[in-house]
């Protein structure tokens, strides 16, 4: 596995029970997943040598981060070593213009769009305010992405080739993890409602099932599923969608990895995200993706104004709560809005859910 983030580690956590043994490489040395994986190798995940040397031996190479070296993993390929997401479905989710132009060659709803090569020809363009900019590579949780409002906003941007869209009014943001093994064989989940803070730009809340009508969650699940068949890929795949008054879908973007729109899976799914992506990437019949239970995620960021050694603070008191489940990350250190790990809230009433969830969200911070 290329990345030993969270995502890696909780996706070990469900591999140890197939007695599949996950190797990771992760340019951060205390990396969550140094103590779990069965071998730990500290290094780039960009640089060719590293990549290639890393993934020779193994059987399949996978990614928990799409920012990652891709010549070397269509080398991997080239060598008969099966490599998964494919490097073609990487390439196209590293550029948002590449996405961009994907969905309209596949009829594939999404928001009007402009591709701009850098900060001096956006000026010289006069769009109207306000839109929304997007680099078109390197962007990751919010960052690289800005609400363009005034020309004061130019004085903030670096110089770099952009993606222009223009503001959806939205009522819901939504998302669809997807599914697909080797034999073509694919599944969906049921869709999400995500809510996100205006501060870091990040999923604060999650709530499955998402409030939406059978004809919009029909709509949902028939994008992700034809996104996901286009591409031909191999893995796990989460579909980020704007819903808009009138009940049209855009699609957002999409992350060919285990998402935090899938973490409830753990708890509220029959098979969770993490497992779902195992199977997919090692070709074994693909789990019941149904819901067992209403659920609501949060996620644990660290707080502004704290950094050093994490402190968790009321941990006790939440997990005292009924059906609060709390997943902590293994990251000694936090830093503000830092992701140290999630809650997820689960039982037959999802309103009740909504109200503890927003109780454990003031409750449980997390400072140094």
């Amino acid at each position: 596995m290329l990345g030993g983030g969270q995502l890696g580690r909780m996706f070990i956590q469900e591999a140890l029970n197939y007695d599949v043994h996950v190797h990771c490489l992760d340019p951060d040395a205390d990396a969550p997943c140094r103590y779990l994986a069965t071998s730990f190798q500290h290094g780039s995940l960009k640089d060719y040598d590293t990549v290639v040397q890393f993934g020779s031996n193994k059987d399949v190479v996978t990614v928990e981060i799409e920012h990652v070296n891709v010549e070397a993993l269509h080398e991997l390929e080239n060598r008969g070593i099966k490599v998964f997401p494919q490097p073609g479905v990487l390439a196209i989710v590293q550029d948002k213009g590449l996405q961009k132009e994907f969905y309209l060659k596949n009829n594939l709803p999404t928001a009007e769009f402009m591709l701009v090569n850098g900060k001096e020809e956006l000026i010289s363009k006069n769009i109207p305010f306000p839109y929304v900019l997007k680099w078109r590579k390197g962007g990751y949780d919010g960052k690289g992405v800005q609400i363009m409002k005034s020309a004061a906003d130019f004085d903030q941007l670096i110089d770099t080739p952009y993606v222009i869209e223009q503001m959806v009014p939205f009522t819901k943001e939504l998302s669809v993890i997807v599914a697909r093994n080797e034999a073509g064989e694919s599944v969906v989940y049921p869709t999400v409602e995500c809510e996100f803070s205006p501060v870091a730009n990040l999923v604060e809340f999650l709530f499955s099932p998402a409030e939406i009508s059978e004809e919009v969650e029909k709509k949902a699940r028939e994008i992700a599923l034809k996104v996901i068949d286009s591409l031909q890929m191999v893995g796990i795949l989460a579909v980020e969608l704007f819903l808009t008054a009138d009940d049209e879908i855009l699609i957002n973007e999409i992350a060919p990895r285990p998402h935090n729109s899938g973490h409830h899976t753990i708890e509220c799914c029959y098979t969770s995200q993490f497992e779902q992506h195992l199977r997919s990437i090692v070709n074994a019949p693909l789990g019941s993706t149904k819901l067992i239970t209403p659920g609501v995620m949060i996620n644990l960021l660290g707080e502004p104004g704290y950094e050093g050694i994490a402190k968790y603070e009321n941990l006790e008191q939440v997990i005292s709560r009924e059906g609060v489940s709390v997943h902590l990350y293994g990251k000694q250190t936090t830093k503000p809005f830092r992701k140290m790990g999630h809650v997820t809230i689960y039982g037959p009433d999802l309103n009740e859910l909504k109200t503890t969830g927003r109780i454990v969200a003031k409750e449980l911070k997390i400072k140094a």
